[in-house]
């Protein structure tokens, strides 16, 4: 008995003293954090194209926008005892702002407080980014929720208001939409969505989705109302305090003032408070093209239409709030215990960020793909040097989101488009996943980046089979892996002169972190082949990875650091791909080595962060809190993290995180609001119980994806340079006004065949040079049979207009680099007849190379 008793009072001392420990070190981070002020909020976070945000300190000093910056206005207003307040928005400017008093970012939610003549209000925007649930967290929904309390002990009356822009489901504002009411089962609401109707049409960077529609609903049993008409109209009834008007001139609108509005009564509150929720939503019907297939969204892979996801959203709100809560708390309290204050406020402003920056659908067989987006960096979709950032946030939750991002990148590593011995960089540009957009020719190895990308993929793999125990999902794709790692065998240690994911920072040769990312690729590798039970290859890869590594600590050694390049002393640089050989228990490299590095980056730190490394003094903030990890000293990683959350905090720069600045004035040098900001989460991944904690809940459990969709059959219906050159007329002269309508008389304009321009891309054929800004180009064809399912033809270098019978059809900005298809509007596609038909085409260069052309095609039935 007394023994016992001994041991049970030495378990109540350690358990005690445990929780000491962490009590101080809690208290120690939080009286050294800074109060977090975003860059930008979050509102609504759905996807890249779904995607609003408030870009200043109070919610109503500024108008929202969408992540690119341009406007997508949301309004909102308070009724208190008949006095109106603004809550949302800068309009209508002569109505007060009720004084905002907080501010708090969550993962999953952004609470905005409000405190005035004895009402405190709390405007909640809740996206419901569960990460172990795919069915939820892949719906395109943002609840919007008011809670009013009386402070005042007595009771009030008080309405609460709420409109959103047209403009929400708009490229450019000067579209034309139709507003309409689409009512379902337990839900009312209206939409709006473009006339167009491009589907799928558009791809590049800085672009808004015009496709599909723009949702704001409210659930039957609310005590309001929604409705669409001018924002004058619906704001001055709301003030005025009368009901909003009925719904008028909503078809082929191109009014920048008509709006989707909502009014809900709040009623008598007391102090016991009330309630009153909304849902923004987007159903954008098709959301990705990879391979030339158009994939559903994931919520739709089993039917459902819009109707559905919103009665199911509007059923699932209270359980949701709930879940909301409960995962916010229990992750903003693993990210404190892991990494103090800092590093959860820095956690909680980039976890929906980098949800909202791809877009999970459905392939034929229904299981989840994920496609990330390059936002403000150059559009390209599943960039492997984008996702290996990234994908700490995607790994942490578990192997469905995990290889949702890998599989499609790997089915077109594995099929025959692929040439290289080395991994691709990308399938294409957002939303089309079509390719790699340097794929040959010019844009050759020079462009590429192989060490880094088969290092990139060979890390990924390892890293999934650590979180599931078994290397079966590398057995699918084992023979790329193996060509991988034999490239990597060849070219890693000392890499040629190529490009980094730094790529900003242009090609260096003997790059001293690509060598570590080669030598941990290689152990990775090594790791693989044991848990495969190849134990041959397993020891003959993990001794050369360690032979390298010992190699590199002489090559790269500068005496109290190590270099940049390996024959470059006096050079230095963030080692940030070292974090694998713990994480992944490599054991490659000796503790001295990160701590060197470490105690070198504190001494070469300015206020806003450690320079990327010494050629200038930018930084990437993905980068830092992965080389903040290195020593897994809780003491090296608050001091690398503090100036990072000192700079989102005094960043002048009023836009979503962004992940490259400067270290010594905090200004961003480029890119905004990019998934890459998902890899704050590497700290988390040293932690193997909070790892398998998250990642053991994934609901999801996808396995057995389709392959990789076979590129379509195409019937040539008008020929482009591609197949047989046609013989167009064109000027370079700016034309007057109706040019492209088919009674225009071109008689005048030279002739001569397609396609027009200069350029050395191998993709396209030019026929006629062309080498002024602009260019514009008519032709009539001739057509027969049904023309519903007639799609565009085009390669364009820069931006292209086509016309088809004076109807505006394609309206493509950037270069595409080669021949692809563009689907025709709705209005163009049904002007299509058989017969004679007029196309006509502009055409500018915005610099460098330059080329056009155009035909129409049909795609084959299989």
């Amino acid at each position: 008995m007394t023994k016992m008793n001994t041991q049970s009072g030495n378990r109540y001392l350690a358990t005690l003293t445990f929780l000491i420990a962490l009590f101080l070190i809690g208290l120690t981070a939080r009286l050294g954090a800074e109060v977090l002020r975003p860059p930008s909020v979050p509102l609504v976070s759905c996807d890249p194209y779904f995607s609003i945000w408030s870009p200043g300190d109070k919610l109503t000093d500024v108008n929202t926008t969408h992540w690119t910056g341009k406007k997508q206005r949301l309004t909102g207003l308070v009724k208190i005892d008949g006095q109106n307040f603004r809550v949302l928005g800068t309009e209508p400017a002569e109505v007060a702002a009720l004084p905002q008093t907080k501010l708090e970012v969550l993962p999953t939610r952004t609470i905005y407080t409000f405190d005035g003549v004895g009402v405190n209000l709390k405007l909640t925007f809740m996206t419901a980014d569960l990460p172990e649930d795919l069915d939820i967290l892949s719906r395109p929904v943002t609840y919007v929720t008011w809670e009013a309390t009386a402070t005042d002990g007595k009771t009030h009356q008080v309405a609460v208001y709420l409109d959103a822009s047209g403009e929400i489901s708009c490229n450019t504002p000067d579209e034309a939409v139709n507003f309409e009411p689409a009512n379902g089962k337990g839900v009312k609401a209206w939409r709006v969505g473009t006339v167009e109707q491009s589907v799928l049409q558009r791809k590049s960077d800085d672009v808004r989705i015009d496709w599909g529609y723009f949702y704001l609903a409210l659930a039957d049993g609310a005590q309001g109302m929604v409705i669409a008409n001018t924002a004058t109209a619906e704001r001055g009834a709301f003030l005025n305090g009368t009901t909003l008007p009925a719904a008028s001139a909503l078809q082929n609108n191109d009014r920048n003032d008509t709006v989707l509005a909502c009014t809900l009564n709040l009623a008598a509150v007391t102090k016991k408070g009330t309630s009153a929720w909304l849902m923004l939503a987007y159903d954008d019907l098709y959301s990705i093209q990879y391979m030339h297939k158009n994939l559903r969204p994931y919520w739709r892979r089993n039917g459902w239409e819009a109707a559905d996801l919103l009665q199911a959203a509007a059923h699932d709100y209270k359980s949701l709030q709930k879940r909301c809560a409960k995962f916010d708390e229990e992750f903003m309290a693993d990210l404190r215990s892991t990494g103090g204050e800092n590093y959860a406020e820095l956690g909680a402003l980039a976890f929906r960020q980098c949800f909202a920056a791809g877009k999970f659908v459905a392939d034929e067989n229904g299981q989840p793909l994920q496609f990330c987006k390059e936002n403000h960096s150059n559009g390209c979709i599943s960039t492997s040097d984008v996702f290996y950032p990234m994908s700490p946030q995607f790994l942490l939750f578990g192997p469905t989101l995990a290889k949702s991002f890998i599989v499609p990148f790997m089915n077109y590593a594995a099929s025959d488009r692929w040439k290289f011995p080395f991994a691709p960089h990308d399938l294409g540009t957002y939303p089309k996943a079509n390719g790699q957009v340097y794929g040959g020719g010019e844009h050759g190895i020079n462009d590429q980046m192989p060490v880094e990308e088969s290092g990139n993929l060979l890390i990924l793999f390892a890293a999934v089979a650590e979180m599931e125990g078994n290397a079966k999902f590398a057995g699918l794709y084992w023979k790329e892996l193996e060509q991988w790692a034999d490239y990597l065998k060849e070219k890693g240690f000392d890499p040629e002169k190529q490009l980094c994911t730094d790529d900003f920072a242009g090609h260096l040769a003997h790059n001293a972190n690509l060598s570590v990312k080669a030598i941990c690729g290689l152990g990775a590798f090594a790791r693989l082949c044991e848990m495969r039970g190849d134990q041959a290859k397993a020891e003959e890869f993990h001794k050369l990875a360690a032979d390298f590594a010992q190699r590199w600590m002489q090559a790269a050694d500068d005496g109290d650091h190590y270099r940049l390049a390996l024959d470059k002393p006096g050079t230095w640089s963030q080692k940030y791909n070292l974090v694998w050989d713990k994480v992944l228990g490599l054991n490659l490299f000796p503790a001295s080595v990160a701590r060197k590095e470490m105690d070198y980056y504190k001494k070469m730190q300015n206020e806003y962060g450690l320079p990327l490394d010494n050629r200038k003094t930018y930084t990437k903030l993905d980068w830092i809190t992965w080389t903040a990890t290195l020593t897994e000293d809780s003491n090296d990683f608050a001091a690398l993290v503090a100036p990072v959350l000192h700079f989102v905090n005094n960043t002048t720069d009023r836009a979503p995180l962004t992940d490259w600045y400067e270290t010594k004035s905090a200004h961003k040098v480029g890119f905004t609001g990019r998934p890459v900001i998902g890899g704050v989460f590497m700290r988390m991944l040293y932690e193997k119980p909070v790892w398998q904690k998250y990642a053991g809940r994934d609901r999801t459990k996808a396995h057995g994806w389709a392959p990789m969709p076979k590129a379509p059959a195409i019937s040539h219906i008008v020929s482009a340079a591609d197949t047989e050159a046609a013989v167009w007329r064109y000027t370079t002269t700016q034309p007057v006004d109706k040019w492209f309508t088919p009674e225009f008389d071109a008689s005048s304009w030279a002739e001569s065949k397609a396609g027009f321009g200069q350029t050395k891309n191998p993709n396209v054929v030019i026929n006629t040079p062309w080498t002024s800004d602009d260019i514009w180009l008519r032709r009539e064809v001739d057509l027969s049979g049904p023309t519903g399912d007639i799609t565009g033809w085009l390669s364009h270098d820069d931006d292209a207009e086509v016309y088809v019978n004076g109807v505006l059809a394609i309206k493509a900005p950037g270069a595409n680099g080669g021949y692809e298809e563009f689907s025709l509007n709705r209005r163009s596609q049904n002007s299509l007849k058989p017969g004679k038909n007029v196309i006509a085409i502009h055409c500018r260069n915005t610099g460098g190379e330059q080329y056009i052309d155009f035909g129409l095609i049909k795609f084959k039935a299989d």
